[in-house]
């Protein structure tokens, strides 16, 4: 887990160059929800915000799961 602060462009690339031996990386920064996997299949995810939601119609917060040895990411919305 870790904060990132840098650009949406190549942000896969730069979080799988920052931990190579990591099959997925949870950031935060921007509150904006956001799941995308790199050709390696590693994975970024950010939950979201369940507090400040920006510019997002909802509030947001994110579920990690391990399965079948291998993590699975969710958002769940929340109303109000």
């Amino acid at each position: 887990m870790t904060h990132d602060a840098g650009p949406a462009k190549g942000r896969v690339a730069r979080l799988r160059r920052r931990f190579p031996r990591a099959d997925a990386v949870v950031f935060g920064h921007s509150h904006i929800p956001l799941h995308e996997a790199g050709d390696d299949c590693f994975q970024i995810f950010n939950p979201g915000s369940p507090t400040d939601r920006r510019r997002q119609p909802r509030h947001t917060m994110g579920v990690a799961r391990i399965e079948q040895g291998r993590v699975a990411f969710e958002h769940i919305a929340l109303d109000g």
